[in-house]
């Protein structure tokens, strides 16, 4: 597995990090609107807060910085999954990775992918899983490269779509 570049520290972040992971959040959603997420940037703005302030509050993300700047330029978050249901594995997901934009290819987005699944892995799961946009190729290439294959599909069609399967139900 890749490890951080030398010039960049990943660490826990701190409630100090919070305002720095929404923005980067914010960043994110934003930079995800271009693969068709239903999330809004901005108008999210307070939840991101209240959710990543949870997760920095339980050690369950990752930051990374760089020696020349005083707040992070890329972050992720992660959980183990529960449920109400009795499955047969023990899955890890990751919520959110995100290197913000100038910084990117460098190695940092693997970096805190691996510090992620570290832990998820300290954390005795099975599986580790994470979500992606159908149209986001470059991301879906990095995880594929590191082992991700596709487990669950996700369909969607408008409301209003008046399509309808001919022939009766074939499900």
């Amino acid at each position: 597995m890749a490890r951080a570049p030398d010039d960049v520290r990943i660490e826990r972040p701190t409630m100090d990090d919070l305002d720095a992971m929404v923005d980067l959040w914010v960043a994110l959603v934003a930079d995800q609107r271009a693969h068709d997420t239903h999330l809004l940037a901005d108008s999210n703005r307070a939840t991101a807060r209240d959710v990543l302030s949870q997760y920095v509050a339980t050690e369950r993300a990752f930051v990374a910085y760089l020696p020349a700047r005083d707040r992070p330029v890329g972050f992720v978050m992660y959980h183990v999954e529960t449920g109400l249901y009795e499955e047969d594995a023990r899955r890890g997901v990751l919520d959110n990775v995100y290197v913000a934009d100038g910084y990117r290819g460098r190695g940092i987005g693997s970096a805190l992918l691996d510090d992620a699944e570290d832990a998820l892995r300290d954390s005795d799961v099975d599986v580790i899983g994470i979500s992606v946009m159908a149209g986001n190729d470059r991301a879906r290439a990095l995880y594929e490269r590191r082992g991700y294959a596709a487990h669950r599909h996700v369909l969607e069609k408008p409301a209003e779509s008046d399509t309808h399967t001919k022939g009766g139900d074939e499900s």
